[in-house]
């Protein structure tokens, strides 16, 4: 008898899902589309990976889920992350806790330079996530110059560079980035990064760039960006917009004012931020960039020669100077394999750990030796807070996390890979009230989609390709912290990815639907 129980029962779910309208619905949620335009009270049916209907949905789903009192948006596109490793963290569960179904890799001038075979690892491996890539400019240059870097490409290796580019447009790239704070990046000339970007344009990528300056001289740094725009007549996007240091600090409008004249002027450029007063990198940064042209074994004889270290000591001391700062107390090394004693301290820290002493000499020669180490991740509270509000009120504005896959450990990073989206829905809508909730998914959905040429993606309508996230507008919130940066976000209870749900009532399914996804010519 239970077997027939158990076999009628197969058979009328069997039934139920052969006749049913829709592979999925959602139902009485408040649903954002991703345009800007108001919310609306209704419903959202999934088939077939896409989106088929938004709004009264009569037919019936295989599944179905009550999205009452809930906001059911787009999935999240981050367009600023470092993602080339996605293969070692497949499951990118703290991208999926804060809403992120798509991300653009390869930014700042790093990426895989073999899309195809990256994008094919993709599909074969399987993430939870769509993934695109830009091609970077530090890797080419780096393949095309060698370890020789402080001088202009031949004509050969400009070549070179250009074909790379070339290549890995047709391939699907969705642009070119650059890190011109990063080597070999800081000593490109304008003129390199402007072939370079007519390449680009010439297949409708984006060029997206770190720009040389986020300090007080950022004003250099944007000249040269538009001057990239116009001569090269490519799309661009500045990556993590910001005011780095207290004597750029409260500029945020004037910036803005440059962007704006230059919009005006016929230039397409647009630019994306994270929600935080500090940022995230190498503690190299704090060392000349020519100390360290060569690689580690030319830096070590530098530093061994009295004189060349004076100069560089000098240059210290006076960089640290033009941003009204007397020591590095604002920097926080967050990951240090030379020596693990000193992860978790600032860098006045560790010198008195190491030395003894917090002397700003002490603190350098700290510095110098890590570097000569192998160097150390550091996190720099550079920022204020007047000027991130300014910059994320503004209509270009995107957001992203500068962040990666993260899997949870002990390891200190910046708290941006888990949590920045919720962050801006927790804080900047909920409780600062900065943005208003359909301007905040606009900003994370159709505004990047657009941008970087992803067909059929970041708004709810039919056709589009059904990523789709739920959350609780009255909860949703980051919780990783400086001290705890691994910590994943809340209020998001289901997350879609080209129609298959890969989180459900809060938990993973185990579901890897994501893929590559290839620039596009034409948005529809």
């Amino acid at each position: 008898m239970n077997a027939i129980h158990a076999f009628t029962a197969l058979l009328i779910a069997t039934l139920s899902v052969a006749a049913a309208d829709y592979d999925f619905v959602l139902r009485n949620g408040r649903i954002v589309d991703g345009s800007g335009k108001p919310a609306i009270a209704g419903d959202l049916a999934i088939k077939d990976g896409r989106i088929a209907a938004v709004g009264k949905v009569s037919g019936i789903g295989a599944s179905e889920l009550d999205a009452r009192g809930k906001v059911v948006a787009p999935g999240f596109i981050d367009v600023h992350t470092h993602s080339e490793d996605i293969l070692k963290h497949r499951d990118a569960e703290n991208f999926l806790r804060m809403g992120v179904t798509t991300v653009v890799t390869g930014n700042c001038g790093g990426s895989r330079t073999d899309i195809t075979k990256f994008f094919a690892e993709l599909e074969a491996t399987n993430v939870t996530l769509n993934v695109a890539s830009l091609i970077g400019h530090n890797s080419i240059r780096t393949k095309a110059m060698g370890g020789s870097f402080d001088r202009p490409p031949t004509a050969d290796e400009l070549a070179r560079m250009k074909a790379m580019v070339e290549q890995a447009m047709k391939e699907g790239a969705v642009g070119l980035s650059t890190g011109l704070i990063y080597l070999p990046g800081t000593f490109t000339k304008t003129d390199e990064i402007v072939e370079l970007a007519k390449v680009a344009a010439a297949h409708g990528g984006l060029y997206v760039s770190h720009i040389r300056h986020e300090t007080e001289r950022i004003f250099e740094a944007l000249d040269e960006l538009c001057r990239v725009a116009r001569e090269a007549k490519v799309r661009s996007q500045i990556s993590h917009i910001k005011l780095a240091g207290p004597k750029a600090w409260n500029k945020a409008d004037a910036v803005l004012a440059v962007l704006d004249k230059a919009r005006a002027e016929g230039l397409d450029i647009a630019h994306d931020q994270y929600v935080y007063t500090a940022s995230s990198t190498g503690l190299s940064r704090l060392v000349p960039d020519k100390a360290r042209e060569g690689g580690t074994k030319k830096f070590i004889e530098r530093i061994g020669d009295p004189e060349q270290k004076r100069l560089i000591v000098a240059e210290m001391k006076e960089t640290l100077k033009r941003s009204l700062r007397s020591d590095y107390g604002y920097v926080f090394i967050a990951n240090c394999r030379h020596d693990n004693a000193l992860s978790g301290k600032t860098v006045p820290q560790a010198a008195k750990l190491r030395h003894g002493s917090d002397s700003l000499n002490d603190q350098i020669e700290l510095v110098l030796d890590l570097e000569r180490h192998g160097g150390a991740t550091a996190i720099f509270h550079g920022m204020n807070e007047p000027d991130v509000r300014c910059f994320l009120r503004h209509p270009f504005t995107m957001v992203a996390s500068d962040g990666g896959p993260r899997a949870p450990s002990d390891e200190l990073t910046h708290p941006r890979s888990c949590g920045n989206n919720a962050r801006v829905l927790g804080r900047y809508v909920r409780e600062l009230k900065l943005l208003t909730i359909e301007e905040a998914v606009r900003k994370m959905t159709s505004l990047p989609a657009r941008a970087f040429r992803l067909d059929r993606r970041g708004e709810l309508k039919p056709g589009c390709a059904a990523d789709v996230v739920v959350f609780d507008p009255t909860q949703v919130a980051d919780r990783a912290t400086f001290e705890k940066p691994r910590a994943y976000a809340v209020g998001f209870s289901d997350v879609f990815v080209n129609g298959t749900a890969v989180i459900r009532n809060g938990s993973l399914t185990g579901a890897r639907p994501g893929k590559p996804i290839r620039l596009s010519s034409i948005l529809r």
